[in-house]
């Protein structure tokens, strides 16, 4: 443990930040690279499926947020109890997130059964793909327990510091899936051809072989943590209140993702149902760009937070101009590649002559916004490092509510879907402006006094 503390004040910032970084980056692309290959993989059934899973996602991305919110009280809770060398603190809170996410697979197996069909309906009104729709989600949701147990094993791992199986678990997952998706969906190698519902099983499968290894590799590699069916099954108020004390923030703030797509959808189809095929394959493309500036914020997070303790000022100022270049570089790339070769990646997903006309102007439009985003995720580091979450919170309301969706709205009054599209970038300068406010608040405040 010191030798670690160790690192964090005295290796150079900018290798720290890389070496720090450089796991979670991996394995966000994979994941980024998996999200892309399957969405490839259902457009050649047709357009109609692709919608379908378009569809889907936000009740899908809601599951995502329920099980990192958790796996986020866990996490804080754990490494807390660890660093005070309260071991049995550790413990109870390790399998207080395994009850936890057990409850979090009963709630979406209920909201499979009974909310997935009014939940496709309310977005379209054609058959096909409402019937695409319900048949994928229902899948990913009664069977959803592999994504809850693999979200919380892996947070397991990262809590005790052993980063590298918890992107191995997360990479084993991917590569399955990304496997299974052509098998599942065509009907290869003697496999029966289930269209939309051989993507939903591939996924499925994919989480679950991802749970069985984190559980595997927490109980052969992780010492910190001993996992116990007398623990989950009576995990105490207390230590679940403390973890939902950090997590509710974090699930809303991930939540407030699915109510933006759900409302673009929305706006969406009131135009055709290629626009929402569109608005899918865009937020498949852009997460090659986005998760790996995710993996970098997860890397800078502890060096700031670290630094913040040590009171180390230079530190935490290099640290973060560093990782602030890095982020707006990755994402002027990701701009230079929308706005050079969108219909070689929409050719990917085999879109229509309609969709190709619509959505090379649809990527140029949007991926104006990737470099603010860049800046404001990197800034968005600091008040997680110094347990401002809250300005977090209001930025993402901000953006994704406040500002995108109406803006979405009312350019969709004008009658023209291509006016739509700016809803991105008028939303992402008002949360950098926010990020900037917030930050020098922040920063007068306490980084000057350090």
């Amino acid at each position: 443990m010191e030798a670690k503390e160790n690192k964090m004040g005295v290796m150079p910032v900018k290798k720290l930040i890389v070496n720090m970084s450089l796991p979670m980056m991996a394995s966000m692309l994979v994941q980024a690279l998996y999200n892309i290959v399957d969405s490839i993989y259902v457009s050649q059934i047709s357009e109609g499926a692709l919608t379908a899973v378009t569809l889907a996602f936000p009740l899908q991305n809601l599951m995502i947020a329920f099980a990192s919110g958790v796996g986020v009280g866990v996490n804080a809770l754990l490494s807390k109890s660890l660093g005070e060398k309260n071991y049995d603190r550790a413990d109870r809170a390790a399998n207080a997130g395994l009850t936890l996410t057990l409850v979090n697979y009963v709630i979406f197996v209920l909201l499979g059964l009974f909310a997935v069909s009014p939940f496709i309906a309310s977005q379209s009104g054609i058959e096909e793909i409402r019937r695409s729709g319900e048949a994928y989600l229902r899948i990913v949701t009664t069977l959803s327990a592999g994504l809850f147990f693999q979200v919380m094993f892996e947070r397991l791992l990262q809590s005790t510091g052993l980063t590298f199986y918890s992107m191995i678990s997360q990479m084993t997952g991917a590569v399955i899936n990304i496997i299974f998706d052509p098998i599942m969906i065509f009907g290869l190698l003697g496999f029966p051809k289930l269209g939309v519902a051989g993507a939903a099983y591939a996924t499925v499968l994919g989480q679950s072989v991802a749970a069985v290894l984190g559980l595997i590799l927490n109980m052969k590699k992780n010492k910190e943590i001993h996992l116990s069916v007398p623990l989950v099954l009576a995990p105490g108020l207390w230590v679940v209140g403390r973890i939902y004390r950090v997590g509710v923030p974090s699930i809303l703030m991930m939540a407030i993702g699915s109510v933006m797509t759900y409302m673009m959808n929305l706006i969406l189809g009131s135009f055709t149902a290629t626009a929402q095929a569109v608005f899918g394959v865009y937020f498949k493309l852009q997460s090659f760009f986005f998760m790996p500036v995710f993996g970098l914020n997860s890397g800078l997070i502890p060096v700031l937070a670290y630094n913040y303790g040590a009171r180390n000022r230079k530190r935490i100022e290099e640290a973060l101009a560093f990782a602030l270049k890095l982020a707006v570089g990755i994402m002027i790339l990701g701009t230079i590649v929308f706005e050079c070769v969108p219909s070689l990646l929409l050719r990917m997903f085999d879109a229509s002559p309609d969709m190709m006309a619509m959505g090379v102007t649809a990527l140029r439009i949007i991926a104006l916004h990737f470099p603010l985003a860049g800046a404001s995720i990197a800034l968005g580091s600091v008040f997680q490092a110094f347990s401002k979450s809250m300005y977090s919170l209001v930025i993402s309301v901000s953006r994704q509510l406040v500002v995108l969706i109406p803006a979405a709205w009312l350019l969709a009054q004008t009658g023209s879907v291509q006016n739509v599209w700016f809803a991105f970038p008028i939303a992402e300068v008002v949360s950098l402006l926010l990020s900037l406010f917030f930050f020098r608040r922040l920063y007068n405040g306490i980084v000057k006094k350090l």
